[in-house]
């Protein structure tokens, strides 16, 4: 079993992705067997954790993940690798309201498995302050232990030193110092990070991060402040039950947003994946019994599905007898149209009868609750899951399908009908990560 460790940080955007990549990769290049995962529910990093690990990341969500799922996919991922790294979300401490240890905090995770976190710290516009910051994550919760820091977006080397001298007081060691570089800045656009597969040589970017922690990171020190997991070996959990035996899967560009758990445990459960590309226009296979159209960018390739005729024409044949079911983006692609940035709407699949635009943006962005309001490929009526929603596209019109589900926040709002469902079809902009128990 592997040592652990955590990359944290007190807010989002101080670095902790480029520090997790730099410090996978410097592991990789030395030869040590390294495996990865992300706090809470994001598609975008596990791609980049794998491009520099060579072995796919899993995702662990304190919030929306049952205990003996978390337990599973830990042990799983960490009983072949030397170290085990877990890139945090947001703030060390950030997360939904709620009983401890189910927040969807990264420090759940820390408490949870005994590992050690280190922090990674922008300092491009503070010195000494930068100790009372560190001094305050450190002692705010017994449960959570700092075992070092590392600090991002340093200028010159005197910079550097005053920092350093002010945390040393604290007994908590600096373990890298990483310089102010625009070179090192990840592209983003609106959903988080331009997806790994998307970079034009991905291998160049892996060095550059190998070599950014070769420099700038004591990699030993940090290997050695990693401790043994607290995790027992458990049966797999599910997350989902498959949506059927043979499940069409759509994958590219566009349709990219599903979580690898889900996908592992249906294959586990004995269903076959069956992989195809709407953005080739490309309809689900025959010999597929369900089909599932996870969430993407829709918006960004609206003209190129709007003409792809055979992937369009395909579906609905296979909706007439067969359980099609859209996420977020797979969800707008099933409705009527679908309005760009720019204001022009093209004709989706019109499997279900609402309609959407990411020209009137608005963010949904949280964690959800759903109940299904019937039979699905989700669950029997009654189920209840946990999941969560991100997106900037709002409903123009929404139809007049049956709603999917009720679903609430994760501050337990008033229940609000979402989703669609139409003969075999359904949709929500809900994606779902696990069962609620």
């Amino acid at each position: 079993m592997a040592r652990g460790l955590i990359i944290a940080a007190p807010q989002s955007g101080a670095g902790k992705t480029t520090v997790t990549l730099a410090l996978l990769a410097a592991l990789r290049r030395s030869g040590i067997a390294v495996r990865a995962a992300k706090a809470g529910p994001d598609y975008i990093d596990p791609g980049f954790h794998a491009a520099a690990t060579g072995a796919a990341s899993v995702n662990l969500d304190s919030w929306a993940m049952p205990a003996n799922l978390l337990d599973a996919l830990t042990h799983e991922a960490a009983r072949s690798a030397d170290v085990f790294v877990i890139e945090g979300v947001m703030g060390l401490f950030d997360g939904a309201p709620g009983e401890p240890g189910r927040r969807g905090a990264t420090a759940d995770l820390a408490a949870r498995f005994g590992l050690p976190v280190v922090l990674v710290i922008d300092i491009a516009r503070q010195a000494q302050s930068a100790a009372a910051l560190v001094r305050g994550f450190a002692s705010h919760d017994p449960a959570v232990r700092i075992a070092g820091v590392i600090l991002n977006r340093v200028g010159r080397e005197r910079h550097r030193m005053i920092v350093a001298e002010a945390i040393s007081t604290l007994g908590i060691p600096v373990l890298g110092a990483v310089p102010r570089d625009a070179a090192l800045a990840l592209p983003e656009r609106h959903l988080g990070l331009v997806q790994a597969g998307e970079h034009g040589d991905q291998k160049a970017l892996i060095d550059r991060l190998a070599e950014v922690a070769e420099r700038h990171f004591n990699v030993d020190a940090i290997i050695a402040k990693a401790t043994s997991l607290r995790v027992a070996a458990t049966a797999s959990a599910p997350g989902l039950q498959p949506p059927g035996q043979r499940i069409a899967l759509a994958r590219d560009q566009v349709f990219s947003f599903i979580y690898p758990h889900l996908v592992e445990s249906w294959r586990r459960a004995g269903a076959e994946i069956i992989s195809f590309s709407p953005l080739a226009d490309e309809p689900p296979l025959e010999r597929a019994d369900s089909c599932w159209l996870p969430g993407g960018y829709p918006e960004l390739h609206a003209d190129a599905l709007a003409a792809a005729r055979c992937f369009a024409d395909g579906l609905r044949r296979f909706a007439q007898t067969r359980p099609v079911h859209g996420e977020c983006g797979g969800y707008m692609v099933l409705g009527q149209t679908l309005e760009d940035a720019t204001g022009r709407t093209h004709a989706m699949t019109g499997l279900l009868g609402h309609a959407t635009s990411f020209a009137k943006r608005k963010l949904h962005l949280g964690y959800r609750s759903a109940r299904l309001l019937s039979d699905s490929v989700l669950g029997s009526s009654g189920t209840r899951l946990r999941g969560h929603e991100f997106h900037y596209a709002t409903l123009t019109s929404a139809g007049g399908d049956e709603p999917l589900a009720e679903v609430t926040d994760s501050a337990g709002c008033a229940p609000v009908r979402e989703g669609g469902r139409r003969g075999h079809v359904t949709g929500t902009f809900f994606h779902a990560i696990a069962a609620a128990n």
